[in-house]
């Protein structure tokens, strides 16, 4: 079992259906729309639009575990991504990503560590964790690592599928 074999839903409703990103580089990013941090959908929606193409899907997962800074409905959330970020990736329901009730996704996740050596718990919003096409954990980066920082965009490079 992989992330890409996880049920979860989108945030439009219904299931996200990760299998059919199976084969592709997924970024897997807690999001909130409150946070200091929140101007990172630009860059994101960047790195969707320059290796989507490529085999990269971008996924938000949105999250109000820290500090309450996610604390929309799924249409708030949704149209804030839109209107403010352009955000055309696709995003998840709100879930937890620590504690208790740590969403399954995030599970299969957190055992990865950072360039740091971290792991266990996510520390803050906009922590991304890179999956392979072949569903392991390829990279983990701290949240203030930004979207176009060249050692989040070498770990996806190396990580894209190979074309066929």
């Amino acid at each position: 079992m992989t992330v890409f074999d996880i049920p979860i839903d989108a945030l439009s409703g219904g299931p996200a259906d990760l299998a059919q990103y199976r084969g592709q580089a997924l970024l897997v990013v807690n999001v909130a729309s409150r946070c200091g941090l929140t101007p990172q959908y630009a860059g994101l929606q960047t790195l969707a639009d320059t290796y989507g193409e490529r085999g990269l899907v971008v996924l938000g997962v949105p999250c109000n575990q820290f500090a309450g800074q996610e604390p929309g409905t799924a249409a708030e959330i949704s149209d804030f991504c839109q209107v403010n970020y352009g955000v055309t990736f696709p995003l998840t329901e709100k879930v937890d990503v620590n504690g208790p009730d740590r969403h399954p996704l995030y599970a299969a996740l957190v055992d990865a560590p950072d360039t740091d050596g971290h792991t266990g718990d996510v520390r803050w919003n906009f922590e991304k964790f890179l999956v392979a096409p072949d569903g392991r954990v390829a990279a983990r980066f701290a949240p203030t690592v930004e979207p176009d920082s060249e050692d989040l965009r070498t770990a996806i490079e190396k990580t894209l599928p190979t074309p066929a």
